[in-house]
């Protein structure tokens, strides 16, 4: 008697199997933080586990943002130059404003919402130039990347602009501060994550931007709004700089033609290694949380050992990104029809 399948149970597939395009990143995190703890067990301390939670949320942050444009089929290369232009206009607008309101929150308001409007501008100009000149992101933002680094270097001077130390103690808190025993930056770090998250998966804008990455063709016959869709993709991009500038700002008080350098590299990875397809159409957002986190424990623990230099840490983001999206094309290889 020959047996019968059931309809409703695949063959060949495990009850128990797991979807790695969705778990996998969350598994590599558990694995590198038992492989920190081997290497040195004040990996698990109170004190390093906080550390590294509020250094991965600057480039989280930006992360997040970067995955709303690589999901609509975007790329940008400027958020580290765009970082170190608002920093750099953040402050000597503040220092400015001493003079008037002295060293206060409305100094620090003002200058706060200045980096909101200026991250937002930034964005739109990269979104717009991109869109509406029909040219490609790579060349606009590799551009504005040389553009927005240029400026920072041109207004300190060739040197370091420094917030006035007045400014700098009543603004400390930001990165400094706690709340309920969590940093603030991890704080913001999480509220950017949960409404990224709604954002994407649960709002018309979030299945559009999945729709004009899987195909901006389809997308434009389906009466969706491409240009606009992908300009304000580049504008909450930098917004999200924008929000990461000011948390990391108290950190130093300081900012030049340094500050930034290679955070798009970081941004792009941590987007990468969390699931999110380079080539457009698909997004995690929680995945990127998770890349983003990664990426600083690497190099925490480069810190923790001395089998590898710090220095190489750039090394080890980048053979991450290339053996990352060489997982995902074979991945997805192996899953088309």
């Amino acid at each position: 008697m020959n047996s019968v399948v059931p309809d409703n149970k695949p063959i060949g597939r495990s009850r128990f199997s797991v979807d790695l395009k969705t778990w996998g990143p969350f598994i590599a995190l558990v694995a590198l933080a038992v492989l920190g703890v081997l290497i040195n067990p004040a990996f698990l301390g109170l004190d390093n586990l906080s550390n590294m939670l509020t250094r991965s949320a600057f480039i989280g942050i930006i992360a997040i943002g970067a995955t709303f444009v690589i999901t609509a089929g975007g790329l940008d290369l400027s958020v580290g130059s765009m970082a170190a232009f608002i920093a750099g206009v953040m402050i000597i607008l503040m220092n400015s404003l001493v003079e008037q309101f002295g060293a206060g929150l409305t100094t620090i308001f003002l200058g706060v919402g200045a980096s909101v409007l200026l991250g937002l501008c930034a964005g739109f100009i990269n979104g717009v130039v991109t869109t509406k000149g029909k040219i490609e992101a790579f060349i606009v933002t590799l551009g504005t990347m040389g553009i927005y680094r240029s400026l920072v270097t041109y207004l300190a001077d060739g040197g370091t602009l420094s917030l006035d130390w007045g400014v700098r103690d009543i603004y400390r808190p930001v990165y400094y501060g706690s709340l309920l025993g969590i940093p603030v930056p991890v704080l913001v770090f999480l509220v950017v994550a949960v409404a990224g998250y709604i954002l994407l998966n649960h709002t018309r804008f979030g299945r559009y931007c999945f729709a004009i990455g899987s195909s901006e063709k389809v997308a434009e016959y389906s009466a969706i709004s491409v240009d606009r869709i992908k300009t304000l993709t580049y504008m909450l991009q930098g917004l999200c700089v924008a929000l990461a500038t000011i948390i990391y700002v108290p950190r130093l008080g300081s900012a030049s033609g340094a500050t930034g350098v290679l955070w798009e590299l970081e941004a792009i990875a941590a987007v990468i290694i969390g699931g999110t397809v380079l080539k457009g159409g698909h997004g995690r957002i929680w995945g990127t949380v998770v890349g983003a986190i990664m990426l600083t424990m690497i190099g925490n623990i480069l810190n923790l050992t001395d089998a590898i230099s710090n220095y190489l840490n750039g090394t080890v983001q980048g053979i991450i990104i290339i053996v990352a999206v060489y997982l995902q094309r074979a991945s997805w290889r192996k899953s088309a029809p």
